[in-house]
């Protein structure tokens, strides 16, 4: 007879659908949470419960917050003149870690994918357009990720633009810091060299 208890095995499959958890992960959770005391599960999933009912997309920028606005797009001292594309809020966090960006962003909440059966319509696109036609908006920096989907949504995004008068920019590719030339893919060296400096 083979060990099954419902509960915990539902719990196993509910951790299973994180991204990058397998099974051997979710079910080394699915233990944790039932070795916690009652009063921190209960507080863990009230968390949960929480962040799902206060968390919404700011209405201009598309990125995660619990105020009517992202305290970005509130920012008096933000350069509003330059605006950074990003896949999700993930990117966002990301970028602000480097402390060295002081623009505003736009969060497209995926990348065009025909074989996902995602579209330019299911993406933020259109607020983007709207953002720029409203006027004071000089640079678009399309920061998508290096992968064919983030390619082809920076190329659509940047013909979409290009009418509309502002600049639109892609971030540099190329070897990273404590890289070894001898490792790298020819596409890697390309872009480095057409992505190089003067020093």
């Amino acid at each position: 007879m083979a060990y099954n208890v419902v509960p915990l095995t539902k719990l196993i499959e509910q951790f299973e659908r994180l991204p990058g958890i397998g099974r051997k992960s979710a079910q080394r959770l699915a233990f944790y949470v039932l070795n916690l005391p009652r009063e921190k599960a209960e507080e863990f999933s009230k968390i949960i419960l929480e962040a799902h009912e206060k968390i919404h997309r700011c209405p201009i920028c598309q990125n995660l917050t619990d105020q009517e606005l992202c305290p970005i797009c509130q920012a008096e001292d933000r350069d509003k003149t330059t605006i950074c594309v990003v896949e999700n809020a993930q990117d966002v966090m990301a970028f602000e870690r480097t402390r060295e960006y002081h623009g505003l962003y736009h969060v497209l909440h995926g990348l065009i994918s025909p074989m996902d059966g995602v579209g330019p319509e299911q993406l933020y696109i259109k607020e983007l357009l709207a953002r720029i036609q409203a006027g004071g908006v000089e640079e678009v920096i399309m920061a998508t990720n290096p992968t064919v989907e983030g390619e082809a949504t920076a190329m659509y995004i940047a013909r979409l633009l290009k009418p509309l008068g502002v600049k639109v920019s892609r971030l540099a590719y190329g070897i990273p810091v404590g890289g070894n030339l001898e490792y790298a893919d020819e596409v890697t060296l390309y872009r480095a060299l057409e992505g190089r400096n003067e020093i």
